[in-house]
């Protein structure tokens, strides 16, 4: 088992230092524009694939980090870039990794590859699991997939929602009911292959953040999937269909409380990313403050300003630290006892709307400008607090895991 240090390794720096130029060279300089076009940044992933940061190797590379810190690191500094360019980045491995986690290893070699596409030929790839009236509640899911016997073929009806390159994406990973009286353990997650008739982009969202970032809709209509599409496989979704009937029987309560515990080992990610977006608002207010002057001096030697800074700071180190230890308890094999996922997504989150925040009221009327990069940064940072589970739901889980009790 690989040994907590509060110090990034040699090879963890340069990958870090890595990052961080792209970041700097790369993302930051086309930021503004693609905030403006509200368009996906093929450019700036087509050059973050030449280096291989956009692709599965790399991402490989880093999520089996035996400290747990190479996603988070990864995380941070493309974020510090810009959240809606880094999401477009690191958007498709979010349907990567609902593959690697589920499907088989025919399943994994076949259409992942697919996802990335190469540097000459990008791809990207779209999670689809979020619906109208299914955010949070993920039992209220509508989309169905019911089982053709006679052809071996899956049809899929519904509408997803908040989907990350939804319809622009080569390869759909697509979560759906196959038994609704099961709740969340009846879904099962589904491949859709490029191309697959009657899966349409809905409405593309314009978001008040994150705008590079293409976000929309994705509509099945009677979509035909071979049944080896299914993420796992038959025989395996059978036995675990099987093994949640039986559980439900014996308590409800106990396979939903399960179910929980699986998506809190992804939520340090997301407080990562926010991490990088607090980080960059704090260094550009830091750096205001030190050469705007007022009243004969520069604004930071009034305590006004300075405490700001010291309490931006404390907050965004306080937020790392609960990140890399939720991560490095994924990593390790360490349950999550307290809900020290959650705790991570929703400090750092919340630190990212107060940080942001302060940045613009440092900066005064100019941070109110797109002049200056607090003001995107700002309404980048709202959407930490809500995908991923909502402020409110980190709350509740943490809530319930501490007294094991259903609270509601």
């Amino acid at each position: 088992m690989a040994e907590f240090t509060m110090e990034l390794n040699d090879e963890q720096k340069e990958v870090r230092d890595w990052l961080h130029g792209f970041a700097a060279d790369v993302i930051r300089p086309a930021a503004s524009e693609w905030d403006e076009r509200e368009e996906t940044p093929w450019p700036v992933i087509q050059e973050a694939a030449k280096l291989g940061i956009y692709s599965l190797d790399f991402y490989a590379q880093q999520f089996f980090d035996p400290t747990g810190l190479g996603i988070p690191m990864t995380m941070e500094e493309l974020f510090w870039g810009d959240a809606g360019i880094a999401l477009s980045i690191v958007g498709t491995g979010l349907a990567a990794v609902g593959v690697l986690a589920n499907g088989t290893e025919e399943q994994i070699g076949t259409w992942v590859p697919q996802m990335y596409g190469d540097a000459d030929d990008v791809k990207v790839a779209a999670f689809c699991s979020s619906e109208p009236d299914a955010g949070s509640d993920v039992a209220s899911m509508r989309t169905r997939a019911v089982y053709d016997e006679a052809k071996d073929e899956w049809v899929l009806n519904g509408t997803k929602t908040w989907a990350t390159n939804g319809g622009i994406a080569n390869v759909h990973v697509v979560v759906a009911v196959v038994d609704p009286e099961l709740g969340s353990k009846g879904h099962a997650s589904f491949i859709v292959p490029p191309n697959t008739p009657g899966l349409s982009q809905g409405q593309k969202f314009k978001k008040h953040g994150i705008r590079a970032s293409h976000t929309a809709e994705v509509v099945l209509e009677d979509v035909r999937i071979p049944g080896h599409c299914l993420l796992g496989g038959k025989e395996k979704l059978d036995e675990r269909l099987a093994r949640a009937r039986e559980r439900a029987k014996a308590g409800g309560e106990r396979v939903k409380n399960a179910a929980m515990a699986t998506f809190e080992a992804s939520r340090p990610a997301v407080g990562a990313m926010a991490v990088g977006t607090a980080r960059a608002a704090y260094e550009e207010a830091l750096e205001y403050a030190k050469t705007r002057s007022q009243f004969g001096r520069p604004i930071i030697d009034n305590q006004g300003v300075a405490f700001q800074l010291a309490d931006m700071r404390t907050s965004i180190d306080a937020a790392r630290l609960l990140v890399w230890r939720a991560s490095w308890m994924a990593t390790t094999g360490k349950k999550f006892t307290s809900a020290e996922g959650s705790m991570s997504k929703l400090y750092a989150s919340e630190t990212a709307k107060k940080v942001t925040a302060q940045a613009v009221q440092i900066l005064g009327g100019n941070g109110f400008t797109r002049e200056y990069p607090v003001e995107r940064m700002h309404r980048d940072a709202a959407i930490y607090t809500i995908f991923e589970g909502t402020s409110e739901i980190q709350r509740l889980v943490i809530a319930r895991t501490l007294s094991g009790l259903p609270i509601r």
